[in-house]
């Protein structure tokens, strides 16, 4: 598998590793075995939340609705994720999980704060084919029903009938400046939201996600996001 983008430093410092141990023989020097895991905060909230994995707080800056935060390096196998509210010692939610070495994740936090959860998703980092991207789709609204992603003035869709958690492949897409996202009503066909004038780079990796919630009127309302994986 070829890794692009900041991923990158994870693997080189593997590899340092490996270097330093193989050129020494006075010295012992410990692989250290490593994850690139990502942070987005897609729980429809006001809630500003802290992230630990075991005991080391992977939130360093505010956390809030929308927010992501790029790849930091993580112990590979077994790791506790806790999350709380900001600054607040009590636990909503507490999970292990295991990451595997050379490996990139998407770590979400979805659903409304009374059912928070995590959803960690497993990044495809291989580079785009020339002049394309990849993008992955992933419904995150809690009370939007099954969803359909497209490409406006494309005759197919790209992604059909994902339910809330479910997500796509990474799917190959061409680059363009002006890329509107329309997200529609898999049963009706209806749109239900959509995002204009985003701007597609060819050998990059994108994730697109259905965010909020049906029901509302304000900040927290039915949209949709996307990021970079970097």
């Amino acid at each position: 598998m070829k890794i692009s983008f900041n991923y990158k430093a994870i693997i080189a410092a593997v590899t340092l590793s490996v270097a330093l141990l193989s050129c020494s023989k006075k010295q012992d020097y410990t692989i250290v075995d490593i994850s690139g895991l990502s942070l987005i905060h897609a729980s429809p909230t006001i809630e500003k939340l802290d992230v630990y994995v075991d005991n080391s707080k992977a939130t360093v800056s505010d956390f809030a609705y929308g927010s992501k935060i790029d790849y930091l390096n993580a112990y590979s196998g077994n790791r506790v994720l806790r999350l709380s509210r900001k600054d607040a010692g009590v636990a909503l939610k507490t999970e292990m999980v295991t990451l595997f070495t050379n490996k990139g994740y998407s770590l979400f936090v979805i659903d409304k704060l009374e059912n928070v959860k995590f959803l960690l998703l497993e990044d495809d980092l291989t580079k785009p084919a020339t002049g394309k991207a990849r993008i992955r789709f992933v419904n995150l609204s809690p009370d939007a029903e099954a969803l359909n992603l497209a490409i406006e003035g494309k005759p197919t869709d790209l992604v059909t009938n994902k339910a809330f958690k479910e997500y796509s492949d990474f799917e190959t897409i061409d680059a363009g400046d002006n890329v509107k996202f329309i997200v529609k009503n898999k049963a009706t066909g209806n749109i239900e939201t959509s995002i204009a004038d985003v701007k597609i780079e060819a050998g990059k990796i994108y994730t697109i996600y259905a965010k909020g919630l049906k029901a509302a009127t304000d900040n927290m309302k039915l949209g949709v996001a996307v990021f970079t994986h970097k």
